[in-house]
């Protein structure tokens, strides 16, 4: 096994609960560290073996721009399920998303949620 990481893609988006995130939207950050048997693809450098990095990151961008989720769960989820559908090679799906934005009464830097995809 190994691990491939992408760490901030980032998206615009119009996720979560109050009406006014939906209607102006905001930036989400996601990271995802998927874990990948590699078959034969590292011993003979073949891509068709392994995780398309460029691929990864339009599935990743289809769900966060996509339809609107109440939570940031929710979508972490549905990236996890959709990246191992798309490439059966990833085992575990590590996915992390943020929202820099976030409706809370205080000052913080972001909140985050981490969901891993088989549980």
């Amino acid at each position: 096994m190994y691990l491939i990481r992408m760490t901030n893609c980032a998206f615009f988006a119009r996720h979560g609960v109050h009406d006014e995130e939906e209607r102006l939207g905001q930036r989400f950050y996601v990271d995802a560290a998927l874990t990948v048997d590699p078959g034969r693809a590292l011993e003979e450098d073949a891509i068709e073996g392994t995780v398309n990095y460029g691929d990864a990151f339009q599935v990743i961008e289809a769900i966060i721009t996509g339809e609107r989720r109440f939570l940031i769960e929710a979508l972490a989820l549905e990236v996890g399920k959709a990246l191992t559908a798309r490439f059966p090679q990833i085992k575990r799906a590590e996915i992390t998303v943020r929202k820099p934005n976030a409706p809370v009464p205080g000052v913080l830097d972001h909140v985050e949620v981490t969901v891993v995809w088989p549980q």
